[in-house]
């Protein structure tokens, strides 16, 4: 289901004061695209978008996909970068993937940046927003809550391994209905196998949703590198040292320091995603040296930056 007033093409910004069928990227005036630049479906049979043509509203696609009676089925769509795919949920549950490019995934209480080779869980009726990091290629697979009772209930960063990513690309040019026992079949059922044992990533930044701490998380992510400390919240904010830190483990799970590094990493992969030099992230996010940041970035990823995206 699509957020109440909101109207869009897939994953195209409706501005609130143009007429349905003018569309605006984020933060542009309300004016009609370059088709060539609109987001382009790569998936075959009847509903594709054809490159170029703005075919469908969102709320279309989303009852299109609700309302199919197949237990699994896939998609694929490339989109421009910084574009936004506004607040929706689904009654199916949804693995989103990017094959190229970085998501940033929003709930109301959360947010996720997934690389490449990674992807979201995002189980049936959880509300959730997306944001493209510089150009992504999105492939989804939509599964129906009944078509198999292991899938996990909670949204979660995961690893996509090698198989599993064969077979979503491959799923993509199946058209239901296939026959039983067909190659068709087989691929989304072993799709279905793979989905439950997904590993899971630390890729996840907790919103607290306290104003005061929300006031911290909003400094920080603006400016990264922002060293403020205990003490110098403590007297910004008018809070003990030790109601901030229980209020940041109440609303997130972490300490103040915890959520603060994990947020500077988590920026990190946007950054060294879009090419910037590690000795820029570094220092644009508040570390003493590119070696520190290293240090800290492999010990939360289990790689080096320069090895991440590879």
């Amino acid at each position: 289901m699509l957020a109440d007033g909101v109207v869009l093409v897939i994953d195209i910004v409706n501005h609130p004061n143009s007429e349905e069928g003018r569309w605006v990227r984020k933060g542009k005036p309300a004016a009609i695209l370059d088709f060539a630049k609109l987001p382009v479906s790569r998936n075959s049979g009847a509903h594709c978008l054809k490159k170029g043509i703005m075919n469908k509203l969102l709320k279309e696609f989303l009852l299109e996909v609700d309302e199919a009676n197949w237990t699994v089925n896939s998609s694929a769509t490339d989109y421009p970068a910084d574009w936004i795919i506004a607040p929706h949920s689904h009654s199916k549950h949804q693995l989103l993937y990017a094959i190229e490019g970085v998501m940033v995934v929003h709930s109301a209480l959360s947010q996720w940046t997934v690389p490449p080779s990674r992807g979201i869980w995002m189980p049936s009726g959880h509300v959730h927003s997306v944001r493209c990091v510089g150009p992504i290629k999105m492939r989804s697979v939509y599964v129906r809550p009944d078509g198999m009772a292991q899938l996990p209930n909670e949204t979660r960063a995961v690893s996509i391994s090698a198989l599993l990513s064969e077979l979503i690309k491959a799923s993509v040019e199946i058209t239901a209905p296939y026959a039983v026992d067909s190659r068709e079949d087989r691929i989304m059922k072993l799709i279905l196998d793979e989905l439950a044992i997904l590993p899971v990533l630390p890729l996840h930044l907790p919103q607290p949703q306290d104003p005061r701490i929300q006031t911290i998380c909003t400094v920080l992510q603006r400016d990264p590198a922002d060293g403020s400390t205990l003490a110098d919240w403590s007297a910004r904010l008018g809070l003990d040292e030790k109601t901030i830190q229980r209020l940041f483990h109440k609303e997130t799970g972490m300490t103040f320091g915890q959520w603060r590094q994990q947020s500077r990493l988590l920026l990190a992969l946007e950054r060294i995603a879009v090419g910037e030099k590690i000795i820029d992230v570094a220092g644009a996010l508040g570390y003493d040296s590119p070696s520190a940041f290293t240090t800290m970035f492999k010990k939360q990823f289990g790689k080096t930056p320069s090895n991440f995206f590879k």
